[in-house]
């Protein structure tokens, strides 16, 4: 079975995450498919793509998959790793991507949503940020691009809780471009998608590039970035990133001891 379904037809790609049984967990060949169906659409030249769930989905994507994370204390999210290339494709199709979000958003699939174009959700969407649920070190440039969207303070509420925040409260941040009926979500998506295709794809292919770039416009010097890879390997190598993951195969809260 596959895990990605692409379409491409009027204009409009389409690619749904089909893992409903997994939750549509971000798995290395799930991303991989995902990767290579952006890839395709790029070169079809779809003029927009828009990322969805199965119909009906109570759970748009439950973020990285906790099976492939590694135990030897490598970094969890290097830059070769399949999400960080999804993300940068997302970022780099010239075509505007829709993230359709029927469900909730776990983990690193905020990443994926949050560095999509556009996001429209329902009452019932809801996104959480959990890393420290299991003592998982969280990489540079996916803090960045919340912090691109969202203030710090809100930031730093959703990764220190790692609680929900509600469809309406992400509307209200500027996470959803649009909150929805559910019943009316993929009409609303495609209606949304028709009037950017009206447009110049020219003009929308650079001004997305303008945005990005000037959006990454940000110094930091070489010191500060050797700095969050120290930070970063500090929490991937301790012993709570390994009782985190052992507490979640155990269903049993981690016992966790800063070390």
């Amino acid at each position: 079975m596959s895990l990605i379904i692409k379409e491409h037809r009027d204009s409009i790609g389409w690619i749904t995450l089909n893992n409903d049984a997994k939750r549509n967990a971000l798995s290395a060949d799930l991303l991989t498919e995902l990767l290579n169906a952006l890839k395709s659409l790029k070169e079809e030249k779809a003029r927009v793509v828009i990322i969805r769930a199965n119909k009906g989905a109570k759970v748009w994507s439950s973020g990285f998959s906790i099976d492939e994370l590694p135990r030897d204390g490598s970094d969890p999210l290097a830059y070769d790793h399949p999400l960080q290339k999804v993300i940068r494709a997302i970022q780099n199709i010239p075509a505007p991507v829709i993230a359709m979000a029927e469900g909730s958003i776990w983990g690193g699939a905020c990443n994926i949503a949050f560095v999509c174009d556009m996001v429209v959700g329902t009452p019932n969407t809801c996104l959480a940020i959990t890393p420290a649920k299991i003592g998982v070190p969280y990489n540079t440039s996916g803090i960045l691009q919340f912090l691109d969207i969202i203030g710090s303070h809100i930031v730093k509420e959703m990764f220190f809780t790692a609680e929900p925040i509600s469809a309406e409260k992400a509307q209200g941040l500027g996470i959803l471009n649009h909150l929805v009926a559910t019943e009316e979500l993929e009409d609303f998506t495609i209606r949304l998608a028709n009037k950017i295709i009206d447009n110049s794809p020219l003009s929308i292919q650079v001004i997305k590039e303008q945005l990005n770039i000037l959006g990454n416009a940000m110094p930091m010097t070489p010191q500060t970035f050797e700095h969050i890879d120290m930070l970063r390997r500090i929490a991937g190598t301790s012993n709570d990133y390994l009782e985190g993951i052992k507490a979640f195969y155990e269903k049993r809260k981690p016992e966790f001891k800063g070390e």
